[in-house]
């Protein structure tokens, strides 16, 4: 019997440690290799012999269900061979125990998980853990998520935490966020995510196609993607979405139960595709609107309704102008539409209107925004009437019992405002309007504008409420397309501030002012109302209203007082589930000349801070102690405190209940922290009770060998 000398693999090291960290995968806590397209990793094979020149050593890369290679699902590489679908492999080094080979992929391969066999002669050896994850690669130039700049791509893709703009034009904050894409199943998430998508192994090698699919899988609508929208101010049978503080505990529940995590709104839905974009290796970031036009008529326009004590109602608009709005960006380079458009996409997967039958929206490219190409794909013309609509104020007045409109306002430079996204490395805000829009008022801006109101129908001017019969027609004119404020004989001009910080248990004291340019004696009534509102611009309470007639010489202003005492608004904070702001309406109108002119603001509560006391740095494996402290400075009990804490790498989400917190007392609440992770870490502490819907804050740690 003649001894086996047929050659036989005794084993696969896939080299993990060296291969992550030149393709920046080395965060993910997985067990198998992740690494990106187009970009060399090495795998030492172990042979049964030396390789001599008469042998075949075949690597076989197998993706999807029923791999084949006519499909390109099953690549057959031998080394120094023919380069097979743009993967090609070398031999760096044999010897008399095996060999070290270099596999390169193709920069457009399909991303996803590959299994890999290696044949020898007839045996196939199938290594254990022989899944390896491929994922986009933004260091390769040859990949369309190309992104030049290392301390963008450190921000964009490898950053697994940061932080969410929210709050109003008037007062923008900060929500801290943890992305941790590197989580445990997190990225095993994201390859479910994917393979439920049923894109093509084609369309997988497009990052358009997999964040198109991405915005729709992440809300529950159409598919059962990862989280339930809700809107109603009833969480109970799920978590409120004010209670999340990360993407996490969202993407591991869906993974292990294959069912929407209650619930979403937007900013939840944005935080969790940052994470899976990111996770895949698109470079993503959270961009934030502040009101922000939600136009079911692609039409440009957002009417709001007011009665007669200026105060805004809810039933008559199907349009609405949201405090804020926050989406995602993703940078491709687009091979689908002209050249000129690559960079920021816009993608959104908060369920608002459907595109092409679902919902999804994006990738949208900014620059098509900013210069009013709104034919291109996808949604462009949506997300351009988010940041472009204008907004006509109607006041609804009975007259002989029936309701007639009458148009007491637009405003044609108050929708789009604040574009918000973190900045580069550092944990600040920074402003990028002007890469959705032109300076307002510019020559650019009004050639952009012509363009897109090219594609873009505006109807006439006349209120579009749900009652057509009482429709009163303002002139069928459609919009000029000089964008200024409405011109006032008389520059008459509002002003709204509060006078004294906004507390909750406290009064609130505002004003209204009131302003004339043109001299002369002038007679102005001025109606004003405070209501409540949640971010979506749905009215939660009326609190008060501010009737006034004064006479003014011009040039000259006065002041307004409102003034709302805590009983008339504190039942409703405790009682709604959702963070609400203070909405102030103001309508003025000269009596001389029939000038009218509407203005409101949104202004947010303010509250007492969260402070984190722990060390700046720490050993890896070497507990630490991180206290958090709150002192309720307010005038009122703080009902059923809930504390959130996580930090990645350090701290496992954990909710703790701190019960009632009466003013003056203080809370303190002390944690063990075990780093596992080096590098710069950040804890991230959240405090809920009936009356606050939110106090964040968060604080960071370096973790050192």
């Amino acid at each position: 019997v003649f001894p086996d000398t047929s050659l036989r693999v005794t084993g696969v090291d896939f080299l993990k440690r060296q291969n992550t960290q030149q393709h920046h995968t080395d965060g993910y806590n997985i067990q198998s290799l992740v690494v990106r397209r187009g970009q060399p990793f090495q795998v030492q094979v172990s042979l049964s012999r030396e390789l001599r020149a008469a042998d075949k050593l075949t690597l076989r890369f197998a993706i999807g269900e029923s791999p084949m290679k006519n499909r390109g699902s099953l690549l057959s590489l031998k080394p120094e061979r023919e380069n097979f679908n743009g993967w090609k492999i070398s031999m760096v080094e044999r010897n008399d125990k095996g060999c070290l080979l270099s596999v390169t992929s193709s920069p457009n391969a399909p991303v996803g998980k590959y299994n890999l066999h290696v044949k020898t002669g007839s045996n196939i050896y199938k290594p254990e853990n022989g899944v390896i994850y491929l994922l986009f690669n933004p260091w390769c130039e040859d990949d369309v998520v190309y992104m030049a700049n290392e301390a963008e791509k450190e921000e964009y893709v490898l950053n697994d935490t940061g932080c969410i703009y929210v709050g109003s034009a008037y007062n923008i904050y900060d929500r801290p966020w943890n992305f941790g894409q590197y989580e445990e199943f997190i990225l095993d998430a994201c390859m479910y995510l994917l393979d439920k998508s049923q894109l093509s192994l084609d369309e997988r090698r497009d990052p358009a196609c997999v964040s198109r699919a991405m915005s729709a899988l992440v809300n529950s609508n159409d598919d059962n993607g990862v989280l339930l929208g809700n809107w109603s101010g009833n969480y109970v049978s799920g978590t409120s979405p004010m209670d999340w503080i990360g993407s996490v505990t969202i993407l591991q529940k869906y993974y292990k139960t294959k069912k929407p995590v209650r619930y979403g709104q937007c900013w939840v839905f944005a935080g969790v595709l940052n994470t899976v974009m990111r996770c895949l290796g698109v470079p993503c970031r959270c961009v934030s609107t502040f009101d922000s036009a939600h136009d079911t008529e692609e039409n440009l326009r957002v009417d709001v309704y007011l009665n007669d004590k200026g105060e805004k109602l809810n039933s008559l608009s199907f349009d609405s102008v949201w405090n804020f709005h926050v989406w995602n960006d993703a940078w491709m380079k687009r091979t689908d539409i002209p050249n000129g458009f690559s960079g920021w996409q816009a993608i959104d997967s908060t369920p608002q209107e459907q595109s092409q039958g679902r919902f999804q929206c994006g990738p949208c490219p900014v620059k098509a925004v900013k210069e009013g190409d709104v034919y291109l794909p996808y949604d462009a013309k949506f997300v351009y009437a988010e940041v472009n609509a204008d907004r006509v104020y109607w006041l609804v007045r009975k007259v002989n019992g029936k309701d007639k409109y009458f148009k007491v306002g637009t405003e044609t430079q108050a929708i789009g405002k604040n574009i918000s996204t973190k900045a580069v490395g550092q944990n600040r805000r920074v402003d990028i309007t002007q890469e959705y829009k032109y300076p307002e008022g510019s020559r650019e801006e009004r050639m952009s504008m012509e363009r897109a109101y090219s594609f873009i129908r505006p109807s006439g001017l006349m209120p579009r409420s749900g009652y057509a019969s009482t429709r009163q027609t303002v002139g069928s004119n459609t919009q000029p397309l000089v964008p200024e404020e409405p011109a006032t004989k008389t520059g008459l001009h509002l002003e709204i501030a509060n006078t004294e910080p906004l507390h909750p248990g406290n009064p609130l004291e505002m004003a209204i002012t009131v302003k004339i340019s043109a001299p002369g004696n002038w007679t102005i009534e001025l109606i004003g109302s405070c209501q409540l509102q949640n971010y979506t611009g749905k009215v939660q309470a009326n609190l008060g209203t501010v009737k006034e007639t004064i006479n003014l010489e011009g040039p000259s202003e006065m002041q307004i007082p409102l003034k709302i005492a805590p009983d008339a608004y504190m039942k409703t904070l405790s009682s709604v589930e959702d963070e609400v702001l203070i909405l102030v309406t103001a309508i003025a109108e000269v009596k001389e000349t029939n000038d009218k002119l509407t203005k409101d603001t949104s202004m947010r509560f303010e509250y007492p801070p969260i402070t984190v006391q722990m060390p700046e740095t720490a050993k890896l494996y070497n507990d630490f102690n991180c206290a958090l402290i709150f002192k309720n400075k307010l005038n009122v009990t703080l009902e059923n405190c809930k504390l959130l804490v996580e930090g990645l790498g350090i701290f496992k989400m954990t909710t703790f209940e701190q019960g009632d917190i009466m003013p003056g007392r203080i809370m303190k609440s002390e944690i063990i922290c075990t780093p596992t992770r080096l590098g710069e870490k950040k804890i991230i502490a959240k405090l809920i009770s009936n009356q606050i819907k939110g106090i964040s804050t968060e604080k960071g740690i370096f973790i050192t060998e």
